[in-house]
């Protein structure tokens, strides 16, 4: 069951904002330049089988060059991190992880704007992270996040394309 907030310093409550159409669209804006793709799993008697990724979707004109995963531990997070030069394009596998980005480009249309997405293997999708947005993955789960990430550029182990924040992401990711 979910909790009533209040309004500060008062005992009356708030009333939820909308946050998907009826057709199950969410209504909250991404950041410029940032899309989801659904991914759908097929079930059958045997098993499942997940597609990942197809060029002919048309769902990011930059071809697949470089993949690998990770994961998040239950409660924990990873970043704030920021590519300057490649796109990040996830792949969500298993768990359930809130992805939040802020718009930090100069010229951007969405500049200061933040986009909280949730993903999960209830809703599968992909999602690109443009260059310069910061970003950060946290795990709302109970078990292991899993990501598949096909970056729009392969690793440079001797100069890798990463920025980091050293915050206490407590405090600025969640509720």
């Amino acid at each position: 069951m979910r909790e009533n907030r209040l309004k500060p310093g008062t005992a009356e409550p708030v009333p939820d904002r909308q946050t998907v159409t009826p057709d199950g669209t969410p209504v909250d804006r991404l950041v410029d330049g940032m899309t989801v793709r659904e991914l759908v799993t097929h079930t059958d008697d045997r098993g499942t089988v997940l597609e990942l990724f197809d060029p002919r979707w048309g769902w990011h004109e930059l071809p697949l060059v470089f993949s690998y995963m990770f994961t998040i531990r239950p409660g924990a997070t990873k970043g704030w991190g920021l590519h300057r030069l490649h796109e990040d394009r996830y792949a969500m596998l298993f768990g359930e992880m809130e992805l939040v980005c802020f718009d930090a480009r100069e010229d951007s249309p969405t500049r200061g704007h933040v986009s909280k997405l949730v993903m999960s293997e209830h809703r599968r999708c992909l999602v690109n992270v443009p260059p310069g947005v910061w970003h950060a993955n946290r795990n709302i789960g109970a078990r292991d996040v899993v990501i598949v990430n096909f970056p729009t550029t392969p690793y440079d182990h001797e100069h890798p394309d990463k920025e980091r924040l050293p915050l206490d992401l407590s405090s600025t990711l969640g509720s």
